[in-house]
């Protein structure tokens, strides 16, 4: 009850002015922030289209600006200025700032812990929650990745603690890349084995001087060929894949060889 008491003996005893200045403040607040937003909107759709996202990631900021400004005019109206009070407000709002930033210091330690264990880096590939992409920066909180569509996704570092991250490079500029084939069971599998390590050797995209490794794994509804090879870039992995898969598939069907169809992939099932 002491505490409640204390707390309430901080607030002034308002009346309907009072009231009525807060009210003011807040639509004030809301109109400066429309209005500004309203002008950069205006004003960035007539710039240089380079010049347009600089211009409206103010957007954020200018409404931000706009809240703190409210807030600021409006404490010493509800609460009486004495030392006492001003301390006791400064400390309810650094606990409370404590509680909802945790996430906030747990990203940084975690963000922390990435770099000195070298966890993944700047270039490398990786995979994190099924999202896979290039890491283009590591960031304070989080870690920015751009997956293959060109889509930009940022991971914050807490998910270093509980995630499994798969890093396809390690800090390589090659990475293994796996073409699959689905082919017919009734095929001579030494030669298709052979023609498609051909395929991938003769490769432009290839690491000089690596391995091919074709793995071959017999399914009931046909044989499935694993092509697995270095690609010289990690950025031409996919262009390596595809690759592998154009040049393969015309190669299998020089042989002669069938492709597994869907009704034998059913029988999986």
């Amino acid at each position: 009850m002491t505490g409640n008491f204390n707390a309430w003996s901080m607030l002034r005893k308002l009346f309907w002015q009072d009231l009525a200045i807060i009210l003011t403040v807040f639509v004030l607040a809301r109109l400066i922030s429309l209005v500004i937003r309203w002008i950069i909107v205006r004003f960035a759709e007539k710039v240089h289209p380079r010049s347009r996202l600089l211009l409206l990631r103010f957007l954020p900021a200018v409404r931000l600006l706009a809240g703190i400004g409210a807030v600021a005019v409006i404490v010493p109206i509800i609460v009486e200025p004495t030392l006492r009070n001003i301390v006791a407000l400064l400390v309810s709002v650094g606990l409370a700032l404590a509680f909802a930033l945790k996430d906030y210091g747990s990203s940084l330690v975690a963000g922390v812990a990435t770099v000195l264990e070298n966890t993944y880096q700047p270039g490398d590939w990786i995979e994190v929650d099924g999202t896979y992409g290039e890491v283009k920066s590591i960031g304070a909180r989080a870690t920015r990745i751009v997956t293959p569509d060109d889509t930009e996704v940022i991971i914050p570092h807490t998910h270093f603690w509980s995630t499994n991250i798969f890093n396809a490079s390690s800090g390589n500029r090659s990475l293994l890349c796996v073409a699959d084939f689905y082919l017919h069971p009734d095929h001579d599998a030494a030669l298709a084995r052979k023609r498609l390590e051909e395929i991938a050797q003769t490769s432009s995209y290839r690491k000089p001087e690596s391995s091919v490794t074709v793995i071959v794994l017999e399914k009931p509804w046909g044989t499935h060929y694993r092509v697995k090879a270095y690609v010289k870039e990690s950025r031409e992995q996919f262009l390596f894949l595809t690759d592998l898969t154009v040049r393969g598939k015309e190669a299998v069907r020089s042989l002669g060889i069938r492709f597994a169809q869907a009704m034998y992939a059913e029988t999986k099932h």
